[in-house]
C-alpha cells in the first residue's frame, strides 16, 4: 500500500487545518458580499480530511459480437440460410448457461436491386418493386461473456465458425456492490490516516468527529469555508490492495477452478456447429485488462 503524507496546510484531497477565525477573516460568501458567518464546524480548531483511494482490478465482462451473410433470389432461403449459420453459434454458446454467457441475436433482410448506369455513366439501382435481383439477409449475434475465463474459448469458438465480419472484443468492469462498499470504507480509514499524520506534525491531537460526507464535497474549499469563488484541487490517491476491496482470498485460500465441461452436442451439432479441432486451432491469447476503481471521502475532526 502506498501512502502520500498528508500536509496540513493543503486544501482538498490533504487535511485542512483551521484555527477559530477572526471577524476580518470571513471569507466572502458570494462576490461582492465582504463578510458571512462562518460555518459552525469551523469555530473551533479543526481539520478537515478528503481519503481518496485507488485499486485496480480485472475486468469481469467481454462482449463480442458476429454476423453472418446470405444471399438468394427467395427472401425466405436467404433468412433462413442466415438463421441456420447464426443458431449453429449461438446454441453452441448458450451450453455454456445464461449465468456465464448471454447470447442475443437477431436476422434483418434487404433487397438487392437491379442496376443500370445513368446518363453520366454512374451504376445506381433500380428500386422498383418489380426490379428487386437477390435478398440479403444478415445474421448477427452479440455476446455478452459474464464469467471472462471463458471468452478464449467462446472468441475462438465464433471465429471457428466462420462469420463474414466479427466484431472487436471489448471488456468492462462491473463492479459488485460489497466492492463500492469495502472501498468506501478504504476511503474513511485513508481520511484518518492522513488526519491523524497531519495533526501529529503539527503537534496536535484529533478531537471527536465533527462532519462525516461519504461524497467528499464538504471538504471542498467553497462547502468548508463559504467560499464559492474557489474549489479544491486534486491530491495524490492511496492504492489499496485488491484483496481489501473485493474480499476475496482474506479469509481462506480461493476455491479451484472448476473445469467448464461443454456438452457433447457444441462439437456435434449439425448446421455447420465448430468441431473441437477447429475451436482450439482458432484459440488465440484474450486477457482482461485492469480498470481503475476511485472513491473519496470527507471527514472533518475537531483538534485538541
Amino acid at each position: 500500500m502506498r501512502s502520500s503524507l498528508a500536509l496540513a496546510l493543503l486544501l482538498g484531497a490533504t487535511p485542512l487545518v483551521s484555527a477559530a477565525p477572526a471577524l476580518a477573516q470571513t471569507p466572502p460568501a458570494t462576490i461582492g458580499d465582504r463578510y458571512i458567518p462562518a460555518p459552525w464546524w469551523m469555530r473551533d480548531p479543526v481539520i478537515a480530511s478528503v481519503g481518496q483511494v485507488r485499486v485496480e482490478l480485472q475486468a469481469n465482462r467481454a462482449f463480442v459480437s458476429a454476423s453472418f451473410q446470405s444471399v438468394d433470389r427467395s427472401v425466405a432461403e436467404a433468412s433462413r440460410a442466415a438463421a441456420d449459420q447464426v443458431r449453429a453459434l449461438s446454441q453452441a454458446l448458450s451450453a455454456y448457461g445464461a449465468d456465464k454467457v448471454r447470447v442475443e441475436t437477431s436476422v434483418t433482410t434487404r433487397p438487392l436491386y437491379d442496376q443500370y448506369r445513368d446518363e453520366n455513366g454512374v451504376m445506381r439501382d433500380n428500386t422498383r418493386a418489380d426490379r428487386v435481383a437477390r435478398y440479403q439477409a444478415d445474421a448477427s449475434v452479440n455476446v455478452t461473456v459474464r464469467d471472462v475465463s471463458l471468452i478464449e474459448r467462446v472468441y475462438a469458438t465464433i471465429v471457428a465458425s466462420r462469420p463474414t465480419s466479427i466484431g472487436q472484443v471489448n471488456f468492462q468492469l462491473d463492479p459488485e456492490n460489497s466492492w463500492k462498499a469495502n472501498l468506501q470504507a478504504e476511503a474513511m480509514k485513508d481520511a484518518r490516516r492522513r488526519a491523524e499524520a497531519a495533526a501529529t506534525n503539527a503537534g496536535a491531537t484529533l478531537g471527536r468527529v465533527k462532519i462525516i460526507d461519504p461524497s467528499g464535497r464538504v471538504c471542498q474549499t467553497d462547502v468548508l469555508a463559504g467560499w464559492p469563488a474557489y474549489a479544491a484541487g486534486g491530491g495524490q490517491e492511496t492504492t489499496v490492495d485488491e484483496m481489501m476491496v473485493t474480499g476475496s482470498r482474506v479469509n481462506a485460500p480461493p476455491p479451484p477452478r472448476l473445469a467448464v465441461r461443454v456438452p457433447a452436442p457444441v462439437a456435434e451439432m449439425a448446421g455447420g456447429a465448430p468441431s473441437e479441432a477447429q475451436i482450439e486451432a482458432a484459440r488465440l491469447a484474450l486477457q482482461p485488462p485492469l480498470q481503475v476503481m476511485t472513491d473519496s471521502a470527507c471527514v472533518i475532526y475537531g483538534l485538541n
